[in-house]
């Protein structure tokens, strides 16, 4: 098949899926174009069946605000028809599958381009439930050929939210088991703790919901207990404030900022525990990648977490906000290396069995043909 993807091409969860997807599909056989404002950020180039095509945007004294919207849909609309796309699969509803239902309809005299949208999260939750977006959301989804979600969660989320009848499939978000493994010897953890202390990290886009001081009272904790030192990778507009209250709690010298990673599969081997905080995941990939990894997930018990996360077997779920709780869970892990052993391997495994590319890359591809057709 040949496939244009179409994704925000920054840190957050729906770009890095919509990479990856798109890397396994290529490794597939099938020809996959991304179509974007600027390279998604863990698309290296030069790799066989990807295709990368850029929106660009005129300005003009007469917009306030840049038309990226219908650039896309003419970029799409080109693309597709220059390299015969057979579908355009979509991440995020707005505005991508507006473009796409655009890009549809300028191809309509000629052929018929079916689109798929894929909601992630906030898509409904904080964008779609704003009165200013919430008729265009809803009329996104309905006038989508296919729509899928990565939780269940979030299908019931959207159904509530919008009481639409259209069929949502679910499709979990996915991870290459053979790209995050575990690392046993936690090769390099040295250069971070180089006294020996255990590594916590956390990784995320450093925005409210993500609770990121919440990691670092969680660490303040910990520390009183054992010795550790947590990794803060990302970056975002709470970095700030988590570097102020490292230092008012003297736990500056114990953390280390890392900013934006490129290859976080070499990262999260290096680490213990996985601290997730977050107000609200509707999946929690970062907890699937660590679990991928052989690193245990200390999360909070919201939206799709459950799914992922099986409390007490492949990583903790606690209440949002209950740093005392989670640090508690982390002081387990990190002193007791039979209880981290048994579920690091269980949350290899599950990830494996559940979870790893080649379980769920087929249920695109049969999702596709069931469109198509």
């Amino acid at each position: 098949m040949n496939i244009g993807i179409t994704c925000y091409p920054t840190y957050g969860g729906s770009g890095i899926v919509a990479t990856e997807l798109g890397l396994e599909l290529a490794n597939r056989g099938h020809e996959v174009h991304f179509i974007s404002y600027a390279n998604p950020i863990r698309l290296d180039p030069g790799i066989p069946r990807i295709h990368y095509h850029e929106v660009e945007v005129s300005t003009y004294p007469l917009f306030q605000y840049p038309p990226y919207s219908l650039a896309l849909a003419s970029r799409m609309a080109d693309v597709a028809e220059s390299y015969e796309l057979d579908l355009l699969h979509v991440h995020y509803a707005i505005p991508h599958s507006i473009a796409a239902l655009l890009a549809q309809q300028m191809l309509a005299p000629q052929r018929r381009l079916p689109f798929v949208t894929t909601l992630h999260g906030t898509d409904i939750t904080l964008v779609g439930s704003d009165p200013s977006y919430f008729p265009i959301t809803r009329f996104s989804i309905e006038r989508s050929n296919g729509c899928t979600a990565i939780s269940e969660y979030l299908r019931r989320r959207t159904v509530e939210v919008f009481g639409t009848g259209h069929e949502i499939r679910v499709i979990h978000n996915f991870v290459n088991c053979d790209l995050y493994h575990p690392d046993n010897a936690k090769t390099g953890a040295s250069a971070y703790a180089p006294d020996g202390e255990k590594l916590l990290l956390h990784l995320s886009n450093f925005r409210p919901v993500k609770r990121v001081m919440d990691c670092v009272r969680i660490l303040a904790e910990v520390r009183k207990r054992c010795p550790a030192h947590l990794l803060m990778a990302g970056d975002g507009p709470d970095r700030g404030t988590a570097e102020h209250l490292a230092r008012e709690l003297k736990m500056d010298r114990h953390i280390t900022f890392l900013g934006k990673v490129n290859h976080v599969e070499r990262l999260i081997p290096l680490a213990h525990v996985l601290l997730m905080p977050s107000d609200l995941e509707s999946f929690g990939l970062v907890a699937l990648e660590a679990m991928a990894c052989g690193v245990v997930p200390v999360a909070t018990r919201v939206g799709g977490v459950p799914e992922v996360v099986t409390d007490g077997e492949d990583g903790f779920l606690e209440a949002v906000g209950d740093i005392q709780g989670q640090a508690a869970r982390v002081v387990a892990l990190l002193t007791d290396e039979e209880l981290h052993y048994r579920m690091a391997k269980a949350g290899r495994w599950n990830a494996a069995e559940r979870f790893c590319s080649d379980k769920v890359i087929p249920q695109y591809e049969k999702y596709y043909e069931q469109v198509l057709s």
